[in-house]
């Protein structure tokens, strides 16, 4: 059998058998840890000084490009890894969740950077507050690398996708990572990082993988540093509190165990097509990964006249599930990831036994099929019933991480809501519901102690993702007991690895740093059309003042001809002037338009598209009468790695437009958005 390998300061490290990891399915050693000990000082120092240096000669937007390309390596090889997969007791459809869906996060991750990063290493978020009566000093925000290491501690149950999801923010926001994952299925990890390592895509230093303990690892960090921990939340707790942790206020995110909810609302009944949908969702999530996800449903609250309804159709469900090795046909749920995690589920099913009955799951009957199971880690899916849901204790407080769910009966909303707050903070619970009326009272109830709320009716079925499904643009984390922290959460999760610092002084100052324009900072004036530039020659700062238009009535009465645009605003005199502004005033698209013809190069050049507005303000109405012009200016570049559908090399460029009336008011402002061409 393999030793496994830790990969310490661009090495594969480990020679020496150590302790044996057992396939979930048949008993058999899949291979060993190493014996070796790690020098995590060196494993740091690594990190901190090759890791961080190569990181930050990237910018996000090449760090993004690097993802996307990683995440198709990794698909490109994915077979590779569900033939190791299944020894963690995983199906088919187990092993796509976590394999797929840790390459799938990359490019998630990659998109969201492309999207909304720019490029260098400063991300701006705004706005600039005007701090002086004048406009000569300015706030704002801006958040950049923290130049630490991110070490991430992950638990057995997604030994891809838990590294994936975690590297991906990290490495997007510039730091390094060293992962630790939980041991049991570290040979699936250690398999995901060859094939990552093999791709020679990623700086050296950018990721790191730890197999066994993880030793003295805390004690190295500093305070730049990040640790972010999935798993139990007594392990959370030892580790948040760890001396180095605390005396360094060294950031630690937690994403720990969970007693999830589903709570079939009180409008729904036997007859109701949401009712099977409830019941399908309760079997998948019993039986997905055998029940072993932090998202799955522990708790299940039913009103107390469906009680029995629900449960034999459940049971009907749960009859037609085949265990077993997944390389079986016809094989649904497979096992738990060890004969530990088995020992650790009965017992706490045992405990869950003194507040509730098993209706489900302890009648002998369970048969796993397969060569060598009986020396696996199956167990058979246990439903229990817990009658006197309000009382504390049992399923409000034990998590058999396996394939169990309790059935609660209750009495009225308010009885739910309170029943779904004894889990002292979830991840996430489900809203089975027909009627509107009853989310919009529930739901706001429940997001006090929820990450996730996953509300589900005929109509979300068709396309949910389902209960115990993260994504990875939404945010993953609870509060209480679920560990208090967030992960996942598209750009969200890239900030919590960036410093958010704020900056004050002139709005030049202010632009130069953010590399963006900032109203009232100096601005850059030429001879040549800012529109005439290529993306490569075009300075941010780059500005055009347009020559001057007299809107006359007219133009209110053409535009209103030509839009359809009647609005008696623009075209009732006597209905104006009861109004705040006493007369008729031009349409505000009529003064976005007047002054797209002000600043528009007519003539064929670099500028290819625009393809939207953003922040589009009218802030002065404009009388007949009245004098406009408009200033452009380049706002900022983002330079993707795009190329039109020919070959074409191009960039992003946002351009600010202040349109202004005889008296310097501002009458309106927005950003344009654009495609423009750079060099051959």
């Amino acid at each position: 059998m393999p030793v496994l390998q830790s990969y310490i300061a661009g090495q594969w490290f480990g020679k020496t058998e150590s302790k044996a990891l057992i396939s979930a399915i048949n008993g058999e050693t899949v291979a060993h840890t190493h014996q070796e000990s790690i020098n995590f000082a060196e494993a740091v120092a690594f990190a901190r000084n090759t890791g961080v240096k190569n990181l930050l000669a990237l910018d996000f937007q090449q760090r993004a490009a690097i993802l996307k390309a990683l995440a198709g390596y990794i698909q490109e090889r994915k077979r590779e890894l569900y033939a190791i997969s299944h020894h963690t007791g995983c199906t088919k459809a187990d092993s796509w969740i976590d394999i797929d869906g840790g390459f799938g996060t990359l490019f998630t991750y990659a998109s969201t950077g492309r999207k909304e990063l720019p490029s260098g290493n400063v991300a701006h978020e705004g706005p600039v507050t005007q701090l002086g009566k004048d406009n000569h000093f300015n706030g704002s925000h801006i958040l950049v690398p923290r130049r630490g290491v991110s070490v991430h501690i992950n638990a057995f149950n997604f030994p891809i996708w838990g590294m994936l999801e975690k590297f991906a923010p990290a490495f997007l926001a510039g730091m390094p990572c060293i992962f630790k994952p939980a041991t049991a299925t570290s040979y699936l990890t250690e398999a995901a990082m060859r094939v990552i390592n093999d791709s020679g895509l990623l700086p050296e230093g950018a990721l790191q993988l730890v197999i066994g303990g993880a030793g003295d690892l805390l004690d190295q960090l500093e305070e730049q540093d990040v640790v972010t921990f999935t798993g139990s939340a007594t392990t959370a707790l030892m580790l948040k509190s760890h001396p180095n942790i605390m005396a360094k206020s060294i950031p630690f995110n937690a994403e720990a165990d969970s007693l999830n909810s589903a709570i079939m609302a009180p409008d729904v009944s036997p007859e109701d097509e949401e009712f099977e949908i409830f019941a399908k969702e309760v079997v998948k999530e019993m039986t997905a990964k055998a029940g072993q996800k932090c998202t799955a449903i522990r708790r299940v609250l039913v009103p107390a006249e469906h009680l029995d309804a629900l449960a034999n159709m459940i049971k009907e469900r749960l009859s037609s599930i085949v265990a077993g090795d997944p390389h079986e046909e016809g094989v649904r749920m497979g096992a738990l990831s060890s004969r530990d995690q088995l020992h650790d589920v009965n017992d706490a099913i045992e405990r869950l036994l003194e507040t509730s009955e098993c209706v489900f799951g302890k009648d002998g009957s369970f048969k796993p099929v397969g060569q060598g199971v009986e020396h696996g880690a199956f167990i058979a899916p246990h439903l229990l019933i817990n009658r006197n849901p309000l009382n504390d204790g049992g399923a409000h407080d034990i998590e058999a991480f396996g394939p169990v769910a309790t059935l609660m009966p209750y009495r009225g909303i308010n009885e739910a809501l309170a029943i779904a707050a004894k889990g002292k903070g979830s991840l996430v619970t489900t809203l089975t519901t027909k009627d509107p009326a009853i989310a919009a009272e529930m739901i706001p109830v429940l997001a006090a102690h929820h990450g996730r709320l996953h509300i589900l009716d005929a109509q979300a079925s068709k396309e949910s993702t389902g209960h115990g499904s993260p994504l990875p643009m939404l945010k993953h984390g609870g509060p209480g007991r679920a560990g208090g922290g967030e992960e996942l959460g598209g750009i969200r999760a890239v900030h919590h690895y960036l410093q958010r610092t704020a900056i004050q002084g002139s709005p030049t100052m202010v632009a130069a740093v953010t590399r963006q324009y900032v109203r009232g900072a100096k601005v850059i004036e030429t001879d040549v059309h800012p529109f005439r530039r290529h993306f490569d020659d075009l300075q941010v700062g780059e500005s055009l003042l347009t020559h001057r238009r007299t809107v006359t009535e007219a133009d209110i009465v053409n535009f209103g001809c030509l839009s359809g645009d009647h609005f008696y605003m623009h075209f009732d005199d006597i209905a104006a002037k009861e109004t705040q502004f006493g007369q008729r005033i031009a349409h505000g698209y009529f003064v976005l338009s007047a002054a797209a013809g002000l600043f528009v190069y007519p003539g064929e050049g670099p500028v290819l598209a625009n393809y939207g507005l953003d922040t589009l303000r009218f802030i002065t109405p404009v009388l007949v009468g009245d004098t406009i012009r408009a200033r452009l200016t380049c706002k900022r570049k983002i330079d993707q790695g795009r190329a039109s559908p020919d070959g074409h090399p191009q960039g992003v460029v946002m351009w600010y437009v202040a349109v202004t009336n005889q008296h310097d008011e501002l009458v309106a402002s927005y950003d344009i958005l654009t495609l423009v061409a750079k060099r051959q």
